[in-house]
């Protein structure tokens, strides 16, 4: 697959975007600033970045526990996703949604949950919701490998298969669920594998390499867009972090823990477009340098926001 040059900077950047609002989140959250718990992305942002790259503004995605990610990728504005985070009513939300649970429509978010497996059945009513309005968008549904032992799983990708819904659902495995080593709970080595029991394609990939995901979502999505139904992808990748900001995922084995960090996403990437000198070092760095002042932007513009006042806290809510 041949990108051009301005993609692959563009995605570089957007991989440096979660990368580093993620270690500004990390932060905040050490000064007690950021409400409830919180579930970094830092090490899976090949994944988002591969996929969001390949969908168009109109299209959907639903997310996860873990999807200040999938937001960016998407094209959600860092200030506004770091107010929510915070709580402040600058928020997606209005702060009302916190780190899991926030959506952008007008960039087709649809929606984090904080329930393992939740997003499997929306995705499936977006994507028919898409088939009866009879227009060409897509759905790319992100969930990890714990969630395809939930029922929703096996529920929500049969109905899209039996009704040819366009819909990508894209596993990220990053081998834990929580604390529990995917080998526990499952005989099978890839979650992708689940694909032939639906019917559908099953595409198992690097997940720590962008362009690997970007080729095979390019693919599914191609499917979704002209009709031909769903795709489960697996994406195989690794979180930098426990699975939420308290968790010193001491249950993950120091060597393995090494080994995965390097295969960094971020910095294979980097590597790669010096090697074919898409960029150079000095332009690969100042990239960097500007996105760290984004995520400084950010941060300042959530701090400086207010907090609703407390009689908001009925507002806006739908039943």
């Amino acid at each position: 697959m041949k990108l051009k040059k301005e993609k692959m900077i563009e995605m570089y950047r957007k991989m440096l975007e979660i990368r580093h609002f993620e270690e500004k989140a990390f932060e905040l959250y050490g000064q007690n600033l950021v409400p409830g718990t919180l579930h970094l992305y830092a090490g899976q942002e090949a994944v988002a970045v591969g996929v969001c790259s390949n969908l168009r503004r109109d299209d959907y995605i639903t997310s996860t526990h873990r999807g200040h990610g999938h937001c960016i990728a998407k094209g959600a504005q860092l200030e506004r996703t770091m107010a929510e985070i915070l709580g402040k009513k600058t928020g997606y939300c209005k702060g009302k949604g916190g780190s899991m649970h926030i959506a952008d429509f007008s960039v087709g978010m649809l929606g984090a949950t904080a329930v393992v497996g939740a997003g499997i059945p929306i995705a499936s009513g977006a994507g028919l919701s898409i088939k009866l309005r009879g227009t060409d968008q897509v759905v790319a549904c992100f969930f990890g490998e714990g969630a395809s032992n939930q029922g929703t799983f096996h529920e929500g990708i049969n109905m899209a298969a039996i009704w040819t819904l366009p819909v990508v659902f894209v596993c990220e495995n990053n081998l834990y669920a929580m604390g529990t080593r995917q080998s526990r709970v499952m005989l099978i080595e890839n979650v992708a594998d689940r694909a032939v029991a639906y019917g559908i394609p099953g595409v198992s990939v690097d997940g720590n390499d962008v362009l690997a995901v970007c080729e095979a979502a390019r693919e599914a999505i191609k499917r979704a867009r002209e009709g031909k139904g769903p795709t489960l992808m697996e994406c195989k990748t690794y979180r930098h972090k426990g699975h939420s900001r308290f968790d010193p995922a001491t249950y993950r084995p120091k060597e393995e823990v090494e080994e995965w960090l390097k295969k960094d996403p971020v910095l294979r990437f980097k590597a790669k477009l010096v090697e074919t000198e898409v960029l150079t070092e000095k332009e690969a760095d100042k990239i960097e340098q500007d996105v760290i002042a984004a995520a400084e932007k950010a941060t300042k513009f959530a701090m400086d926001s207010p907090y609703p006042e407390p009689e908001e806290a009925l507002e806006e809510v739908y039943a």
